[in-house]
């Protein structure tokens, strides 16, 4: 009787912690999901942790509950069974017998046209404003309205949409902290804020009823904990704010999907939240509707686009030779094209140089994504390069916009000071990012694109890449901006110059008779050279 007691305690001990641990840790009811395993193991431990103890029972007589640590040692050896399984499957599954399915994880079309596919740039539909500068037209907004600065917080989500052919940033308002939750509850979060990304104009939209579903919500209120209790195996993504066409708000969560577990990600599908009244309906990929522009999260897209370039050639390779290994650069942008979000970022090479192989753009709703080989400058040897037009003025230049000026790549920078305002607008060529060209920001977008077409010639000029072994007979040198660039003939008289952030491992001991392997494009007379190997 006395035992029967005990275990009885020991399962409602169980269930009370298991429940108290599902609320507040939230983990999908999904085999192939990472957080399942660390429930599972936790409920392990608490019912192991029941059985060990001794417990006082009713007449606070002490009686053992178990024979002790001999079980203990049993649900050890359980989980670590089960652990050991797991990394078995998971090694399996792993880029190391997986390499072409690693690789495949996202479809690439190398066959697009630059100039066919990103249409001439229109200055009038251009999103010249980033999220920072967003954040702060949008915290000067909120700052306004008085009568709801001291209960609302604006969140940092700021996404960048399609609305109704306008280019904006929508972010929602938050509850200020725990105490405005509850003054507030009953009638929800009363509006988002909208900043035109093209003009800067910013308002905040007044919503009729009060989104009551929102990510700092509590209790069942809280966007997570209520839809994990709507869809309980769903492995949830980060969630992503928007509005449809006519200004109604809406939380965009994707679903996940793993192979094995926690490996290969992928979108599987959308849940579309109304956070007024909490209607939820799900959506297959491919499935969604065309107002929704953020399906596939842009760190998703990246983790593939890297996987991609790294084990095209198989996982020994991506170590050891890194033959034709490729990477995404460290950062991204986003365009606006035929209504839909695009992420850009550039392809560069495994090694450390300061140059581009080309880019890729990857529609952010149905993750078609097209590569274009227009070898050129390294995002950040372009911001550096722009910088270094007006370093007397310490701005700081905001990541690439890639645009086609007149049938030709270029990147569009703003420069902004100390305050975070923009100063001055940066054109750098993808090609050379030596062709640059600043313009004050009061004087105009349309009017710097022309100072910078009118001040640069793009004669004889070519995108293409070429590649060969080359008997170096002479070596000059100039520092440029702080950089050393090397100044090459070759036998044949060709000349070529390169930047020593190319490979500074190869060309810091280069000498007069060596043969390297170079890759170049032809701008001018003399070869800019983007990529240096040992000779092939």
């Amino acid at each position: 009787m006395k035992q029967r007691k005990i275990l009885i305690i020991r399962i409602i001990v169980t269930v009370f912690i298991t429940l108290l641990l599902y609320y507040f840790l939230l983990p999908p009811l999904n085999l192939t999901a990472p957080e399942f395993y660390l429930f599972l193991f936790l409920i392990f431990l608490v019912y192991s942790f029941t059985s060990v103890v001794k417990v006082i029972d009713i007449r606070n007589t002490i009686v053992n509950a178990s024979t002790g640590s001999f079980k203990f040692i049993y649900y050890f050896l359980a989980v670590l069974l089960a652990s050991v399984l797991i990394l078995i499957i998971n090694l399996i599954f792993s880029p190391l017998f997986m390499s072409d399915a690693y690789a495949k994880r996202i479809i690439i079309n190398k066959d697009s046209d630059f100039t066919t596919d990103v249409l001439e740039v229109d200055f009038n539909s251009i999103a010249l404003l980033d999220k920072d500068s967003s954040r702060k037209l949008g915290d000067r907004v909120m700052g306004e309205m008085t009568e709801l600065v001291s209960q609302f917080d604006v969140s940092d989500l700021y996404t960048q949409i399609n609305y109704n052919s306008d280019i904006v940033r929508v972010t929602p308002l938050d509850y200020a902290d725990w105490i405005k939750y509850f003054t507030n509850r009953n009638n929800g979060v009363s509006g988002y804020i909208m900043v035109n990304s093209v003009t800067g104009d910013s308002n905040l939209v007044k919503l009729d009823e009060g989104m009551k579903y929102t990510p700092n919500a509590l209790f069942f209120e809280n966007l997570y904990r209520y839809l994990r209790i709507k869809y309980p195996t769903e492995i949830l993504g980060e969630e992503s704010f928007e509005i449809d066409n006519e200004g109604n708000p809406y939380w965009i969560v994707p679903t996940i999907k793993y192979t094995a577990v926690g490996l290969m990600e992928e979108v599987s599908g959308v849940i579309i939240v109304n956070p007024i009244n909490g209607d939820t309906k799900k959506y297959m990929v491919g499935e969604v509707p065309t107002w929704v522009d953020h399906v596939y999260p842009a760190n998703l897209i990246l983790n593939q686009v890297d996987n991609w370039g790294k084990y095209q050639d198989g996982f020994w390779n991506s170590i050891f030779g890194q033959k034709g290994v490729v990477k995404p650069t460290d950062g991204y942008n986003y365009l606006a094209m035929n209504d839909d979000v695009y992420l850009y970022t550039g392809i560069t090479s495994a090694v450390k140089d300061s140059s581009n192989l080309g880019f890729i753009l990857t529609n952010m709703r149905t993750k078609e994504t097209s590569y274009y080989a227009v070898a050129g400058a390294e995002e950040y040897s372009a911001m550096a390069s722009a910088e270094g037009q007006v370093q007397q003025m310490s701005y700081s230049a905001t990541f690439p916009l890639l645009i086609n000026l007149r049938g030709r790549p270029t990147y569009l920078i703003s420069l902004k000071d100390n305050a975070g305002l923009v100063k001055m607008y940066a054109f750098v060529d993808v090609l050379d990012y030596q062709k640059v060209s600043v313009t004050e920001a009061s004087y105009g977008i349309e009017k710097a694109a022309s100072n910078y077409l009118n001040n640069l010639s793009f004669e004889n000029t070519t995108n293409e890449l070429f590649r060969k072994n080359i008997v170096i007979k002479e070596i000059n040198q100039a520092i440029i901006d702080g950089i050393t660039y090397y100044y090459l003939i070759d036998n044949d008289l060709n000349k070529y110059r390169v930047s020593i952030k190319v490979n500074d491992e190869i060309l810091g001991f280069i000498k007069v008779g060596d043969v390297i392997n170079v890759s170049y494009m032809v701008d001018s007379e003399v070869k800019n050279v983007v990529e240096v190997n040992d000779e092939e």
